[in-house]
């Protein structure tokens, strides 16, 4: 069991290839949670081409977050999180890392709340009753299989999630072959420019933007003097080619079935009835890998926000959360509006975020001194922390999601520019606010 926290890896424990980063990353967002968010720009009313270019575009602009979240990982042997510390200061940083932790939980749930309902019409199929207590029993045993890789740690997740990616390309490519013949593709028509940019927003906030804060957890046990260029396109890749695919193959799955947003009880009735049982089983697997990379990261995200907890302890408590609000949304009707409004309201802190990130990160040129990161001599860097504000108020202004519509996204008939918006001002105000001279020290390897 690993043992080492958000603490920097020393050199001798360093293994592994930047390709490792493309299965990883690949096992992890090859997942029918993937293939719903495809689905759900055509129940926005996109046409088929109108979704697919969403797809490209979103993933385009949100991955290469991932890319370079990951080259701070060999750099520094910390967490992204951790690393954000730089910016925001080691105490200031504690907030982000807490909204982070929060991102993961949600996303953990998300996937916990699916595999129960897989779980439950497999059994169903089987002739066994849903009773309350069947409901609690499949949570556990979900739980307790949950738990084992991430508590095991890093070395087992990234051997895992390789095995993964192979599995879940086989089964993928069988399901596009079956349904691809039934695809009835719309040229024309489809939505209006406003709706357009919330389906480019949400497939941002659901992919690149929602994973960036974990691109180091996973790079940070890679050799220092690692190929910048490899880290990067190795991460990038492996997150958005299995996006772009899967859910193009979900929005083409939406023109077939009108609720193919719900992945267990929609989304099978464009499926031939042999294979149903074994989509069930690719949603189960494919669901336990997504969150297996959710709850390790979460652990990390926990010490980083200034809990003082051992990494395993992290994630067993993660786990406990995460069952809890599995027991609430299996009880409730409600589930799918629940994580579209989640998903939605990332936005407002993500995108100021990676504003004060990526704008910390080219200030100093990509390098940092590892041992300030966990040093209390500078416990606030309020440029950054007064950036970051600015940036969630203008997103929540200009946000237009399931919930509400700001003032800004109104004014412009309903066009969600909060990522953008939130990302400039957060990273322009900083660029502006922090005129000092910026200490960049080599990291000893």
């Amino acid at each position: 069991m690993e043992q080492r926290g958000i603490e920097p890896v020393p050199a001798e424990e360093r293994y592994g290839r930047p390709r490792d980063l493309f299965f990883l990353w690949t096992g992890t967002t090859m997942g029918i949670f993937t293939l719903v968010y495809g689905t759900v720009l055509i129940a926005f009313g996109l046409s088929f081409p109108q979704a697919v270019a969403a797809i490209v575009v979103g993933n385009l602009l949100a991955f290469p977050l991932v890319g370079l979240t990951s080259l701070q990982g060999p750099a520094t042997g910390t967490a992204t999180m951790a690393v954000s510390r730089a910016a925001y200061g080691t105490k200031g940083a504690r907030a982000l890392s807490f909204f982070g932790w929060l991102n993961m939980v949600g996303f953990e749930a998300g996937g916990m709340v699916l595999i129960t309902f897989a779980s439950l019409t497999l059994l169903e199929q089987a002739g066994v009753a849903t009773s309350t207590g069947v409901k609690i029993v499949v949570i556990l045993v979900a739980a307790a299989i949950q738990l084992v890789l991430p508590l095991i740690g890093h070395a087992a997740v990234m051997k895992a999630q390789k095995y993964f990616t192979w599995v879940f390309v086989a089964l993928f490519a069988v399901m596009a072959v079956i349904v691809t013949p039934k695809v009835t593709l719309q040229p024309s028509g489809g939505a209006d420019f406003a709706t357009f940019t919330m389906a480019v927003a949400l497939v941002m906030s659901a992919g690149g933007l929602s994973w960036g804060p974990l691109g180091g957890d996973y790079s940070r046990y890679l050799p220092s003097g690692s190929s910048k260029k490899a880290v990067f396109g190795w991460a990038f890749l492996g997150g958005f080619l299995p996006y772009v695919l899967l859910m193009t193959l979900g929005a083409a799955v939406a023109t077939v079935v009108a609720e193919a947003g719900d992945p267990i009880s929609g989304l099978p009735s464009a499926l031939p009835g042999w294979f149903v049982v074994p989509y069930l089983v690719l949603a189960i697997v494919t669901l336990f890998a997504v969150n297996t990379t959710d709850l390790y990261s979460s652990g990390l995200n926990l010490q980083a926000a200034g809990i003082k907890l051992k990494r395993s302890t992290a994630v067993v408590l993660d786990l406990v959360i995460c069952v809890i609000i599995t027991y609430v949304a299996v009880m409730s009707e409600n589930f799918n509006s629940m994580l579209n409004t989640f998903l939605g309201l990332l936005i407002i802190w993500l995108a100021p975020w990676a504003g004060v990130y990526v704008t910390d990160w080219l200030r100093r040129g990509g390098v940092y001194d590892t041992g300030a990161l966990f040093s209390a001599a500078e416990p606030y860097r309020w440029p950054a922390l007064i950036a970051q504000a600015a940036g969630m108020v203008v997103a929540a202004l200009s946000i237009n999601s399931t919930l509400y519509a700001g003032p800004i996204a109104t004014l412009l008939g309903g066009a969600d520019v909060s990522i953008f918006l939130g990302l400039l001002v957060a990273g322009g105000l900083y660029a502006a606010l922090d005129r000092r001279p910026v200490r960049v020290l080599e990291v000893a390897a």
